[in-house]
């Protein structure tokens, strides 16, 4: 397997179990309805954890452009391998949320919110500050690549570091996801976003474009920042 067919297959993964968490919890006559943040944030992590497993030995399983471009700022990933990183990244985004609304399909007409149904898509901001809502996005792509790093210099087991990384997503959903949702990945964001734009989904309303570049500008500099800190660091 080749590591564009790797990054496809780990974030397909990632958004399929990460998606699919908060479809659960926010689709009506779903068994998982109302599970609430907690359900949600540590599905995420999970599923991080899961898109690890899947990729790991073959592409490293970054299954984000904020950690590709990170490593390739400091020096960790080659540059001319970045746009294809980048590129499967948001094609297994975007499949990972067309099966999704594959598998909630009787759903989405029984849900008329259709905040809800962006919500299973794509983050969105609870108080509406573009400038303020990046600034979370970079403090907590920031904690993700920082936290990957350090995470990385342990000589961890392929198995304990997985669920080391799943781990860290987690706690930043819980501690810094509750003003935007904690994209921490533009892949995560925009490929589901895409799908959201295209899909015959049922009473879906707008995609919201104009805050889509907020949770990919933000991560980016979040994950060169935290990559660069590291660095200087350690």
């Amino acid at each position: 397997m080749s590591t564009f067919v790797a990054e496809i297959i780990g974030t397909a993964v990632l958004i399929l179990l990460g998606d699919g968490v908060v479809a659960g919890v926010s689709l009506n006559k779903s068994k998982a309805k109302d599970s609430g943040w907690i359900v949600i944030t540590f599905a995420w992590g999970l599923a991080v954890s899961m898109g690890v497993f899947a990729s790991g030995e073959i592409s490293g399983a970054h299954l984000n452009p904020a950690v590709t471009v990170g490593l390739a700022s400091i020096g960790k990933f080659p540059w001319a391998e970045v746009p294809m990183y980048i590129f499967a990244q948001l094609i297994g985004a975007f499949i990972g949320a067309v099966l999704v609304w594959l598998t909630y399909l009787p759903h989405w007409k029984e849900t008329e919110s259709q905040e809800s149904k962006l919500a299973v898509f794509c983050t969105a901001p609870a108080i509406r500050d573009y400038g303020k809502n990046m600034l979370t996005e970079i403090i907590g792509t920031f904690m993700l690549v920082f936290g990957i790093l350090f995470i990385g210099t342990n000589n961890l087991q392929n198995g304990v570091s997985a669920l080391s990384v799943g781990l860290l997503v987690f706690v930043i959903g819980m501690s810094l996801g509750g003003p935007t949702g904690y994209a921490i990945n533009p892949a995560r964001d925009l490929g589901p976003r895409i799908a959201h734009a295209i899909l015959p989904i049922h009473g879906k309303g707008k995609s919201d474009w104009k805050y889509s570049w907020v949770p990919v500008i933000g991560p980016i500099i979040g994950g060169i920042i935290g990559a660069f800190t590291f660095n200087l660091i350690f």
